[in-house]
Formats: C-alpha cells, structure tokens, sequence
C-alpha cells in the first residue's frame, strides 16, 4: 500500500507535535506544584487478593472479620516524593499514597507509623511489608490512604529521623497532604478528593496524630476538614514519659531513649550534651547506632536496660528540678501535646499491659482533655485489658478503623 510522502510528513509532524505538547504540558504543570515531585505505581492489590489476606488474617485474629464487609474496589499504591523543610532547609521527602481503582470522590486518611530505626523497613522501601499491607487495603474502603515515611527514611534516609520532635513531624505530614491535594486531579486520574480527613496511628505514630489533630484543628482548619481521628499508645505527655522512665531499675527498650537523645541533641531541641546525661560507653557511639541499618532489638543489644547503668547519677538525681537539665525538661514538654479543647472526633485506643508507652499516657491525656474542656462526646478511650505494647496494635488498629468507617458513614 502506497502512502504519499507529504502525507506522512505531516501525520509523523503533527504527532510529534502533540508528544511535545502533552510533554510540556505536563513539564510545565509540575513546574508549578509546590509541594508535588513525582510520583511511581508500586504495586496493585485486587478485591481477591485483600479478601484473601483478610480470611488468612481471621485465623489468627477474627476480629479482622469486622472489616471485611467494607472491602469493595482494587488498589493502586504509588510512591510519593514531595518537598517540606526541615531546620530551615528544604528536602525531598516520600511516603505511599494508596488510591482506590474504582473512580470516584474520597476522603484522606493519614496513617503515621510506630517507632522504625530501619531505613528498608520505611512504608516507602517496603511496600509490601505486613506492618502497612493492612493499612494500604484501607484505600479498598473508599479512601485515599496517605502513609508518610516521616523525615530520615527513603528519599530523606540521609539525614537522621527527628524521633518525637513535634514541628518537622507535623510539618512533613501536613506537607504531604499539601502535595496529594494540588496534584490528584492530574497525578491521579479519576480520583477527586473530599475534603474531609481522617488520622490514624500507633505508639510514636499515636504521638504524631494527636499532634497533627491538633494542628489541622487550629492551624490548617482553612486547608483541611478534620473528620476525626484514632491515637494508639503514644507518649503525649513527654516529660512525664521520661519521668516513668527513670523511675524504674529496667526499662526494656533502651533504643527508645536512646532515639530521643539522638535526636533532641541532632536538631538543637536542648543544649545539654548527650554524655552529660549518659553514661559512657554509651554516649560515645550513640549517634552511629541511629544510621538506618539496625533493628531497634539490635540497637538494645548495644545499649543497657540498666536505668542506673545507661544515665549518670547527676542527671537521674537532678532532672526533675536542678537547673542543669532544664533544657532537657523544657525540650520535652515543648514536643509533647498540651490538651485543649477538641470540637473533632478523637478515639484513645491503648493495651492496660504496656511495658512500653505506659498505660498512664492515654487515661492522663483523655483525662486532660476532658478537663480542658472537650466533651464526651468528642473524646473516647478503649483500654484492652491486659495487652503489652505489641499485642495491642491489630486491636487498636481494627477498633480504630471501625470508628473511623462509622464517622465517615455518618
């Protein structure tokens, strides 16, 4: 079959022509996003496959069953990077945004994750992990699932993690809702978001909800409609986390204390050098055994749940009242989260058993919030008897999720 020449000049003209100009278009679009990078399918999980997972999960669990009436559409979970700040310097950071296949319009929620000192095991380099699988078929709900990494892991593995350092944690996460918002509608084809927002999450990612809840209740209000929120085991109350800490012979997750100094010194939170509050050898190394490559287990095994053994004298002998640590002190009460008076559905979920995040948190902080002046109403608790820290997670998160799946039906 013959074509002519000129004819198929101007077909090959004409489509390059709209390659280049859907290229730039888009070039150009993301020229203009503020917050937005870019974005990768990661993986896709069918209606089957969660079903499959959820039966399997039943065996072990069955409250797990609860949830599966919810289940109705395939989900595509892409890899996000987007721009926040931290310390002043802008950095590319990343986490998964889950998104139902089925077009339509959704609601957003926010799961922070737990403690990880595992750059591999960050939402973002491990997809596929069992700790979020659960999380990721939340979007087969009707919702768009936004999973942080938190500053220090996946595109930001090169600075370290600010472990309960409230502002760049709050931030990150608040910046990422900003890039998922200006970039769905062309990213995301055939998802439109409502604006209505839900937040979940457990131990350091209880901590950074009740955070957030309280930022996008009365800082971001105009940009997000906070539909309610579920905080699992977090230590609200720093201060008083640390006093509990240093009142006991053995604490069995040294790492964590270790986590918090590293940090707090990293990023300036107080002026007291780490080896004047612990004990050598352990101060000397500290900062190494937080690079992305070891296991909390591992960072214990280098460490000591010996409270005398880890700290000097002077500082467990003086940190309550001698002006010596009293940036210490003042460090911990500014990254913890003060009560006020919440007009946004809050559920406190948490294990009476915990030898973890003391119980004590969550009734304190339910009980501050409620003496601040939230109602009843707004503000729940469901304590599981007898469940340490670990054991209470699926509970929490299933508990949480139903309460969640109620407001959002409401």
């Amino acid at each position: 079959m013959n074509i002519n020449k000129h004819y198929l000049r101007g077909i090959l003209l004409f489509s390059s022509l709209i390659i280049t100009v859907s290229s730039c278009r888009k070039d150009d679009d993301k020229h203009y996003y503020n917050y937005f990078v870019s974005e990768e399918l990661a993986v896709t999980y069918s209606t089957t496959s969660i079903n499959n997972m959820l039966d399997a999960g039943v065996q072990i669990y069955p409250g797990l069953s609860d949830i599966k009436p919810f289940v109705e559409s395939d989900v595509n979970v892409h890899k996000m990077v987007y721009r926040t700040t931290i310390a002043g310097e802008e950095i590319e950071a990343s986490g998964l945004v889950c998104v139902p296949v089925t077009p339509g319009e959704y609601p957003v929620l926010s799961f922070q994750n737990g403690t990880n000192t595992v750059n591999e095991y960050a939402p973002s380099e491990y997809v596929i992990n069992p700790s979020y699988q659960l999380v990721e078929y939340i979007a087969s709900m009707g919702f768009v699932v936004v999973i942080p990494d938190y500053p220090g892991f996946g595109k930001s593995s090169q600075i370290p993690h600010p472990y309960l350092v409230a502002e760049p944690t709050v931030r990150s996460v608040v910046d990422m809702l900003y890039a998922l918002n200006e970039s769905y509608e062309y990213e995301f084809p055939g998802t439109q978001l409502k604006n209505e927002y839900y937040l979940l999450g457990y131990s350091q990612g209880g901590w950074a909800t009740l955070s957030l809840h309280k930022a996008l209740e009365l800082e971001y209000q105009d940009d997000f409609n906070l539909a309610g929120s579920v905080c699992g085991a977090g230590p609200y109350n720093m201060l008083n986390l640390f006093l509990g800490m240093l009142s006991i012979d053995e604490y069995p997750m040294p790492s964590y204390l270790g986590y918090i100094l590293n940090a707090y010194t990293y990023y300036d939170q107080f002026t007291n050098q780490v080896c004047d509050i612990m004990k050598e050898p352990y101060c000397e190394n500290l900062s190494s055994l937080y690079n992305g490559t070891l296991s909390t287990s591992e960072i214990n095994e280098h460490l000591t749940t010996s409270i005398t053994d880890l700290f000097k004298a002077d500082f467990l002998e003086g940190f309550e009242s001698s002006p010596d640590y009293s940036s210490v002190r003042e460090a911990l009460i500014n990254n913890s989260v003060a009560a006020w008076i919440s007009e946004k559905p809050v559920l406190f979920v948490h294990g009476s058993g915990d030898t973890h995040v003391s119980v004590t948190a969550t009734e304190t902080m339910y009980d501050d919030m409620i003496a601040a002046g939230t109602s009843t109403e707004i503000c729940s608790m469901v304590i599981f008897p007898d469940l340490d820290h670990d054991d209470a997670v699926l509970p929490s998160m299933i508990e949480g999720l139903l309460f969640i799946l109620d407001l959002e039906g409401e």
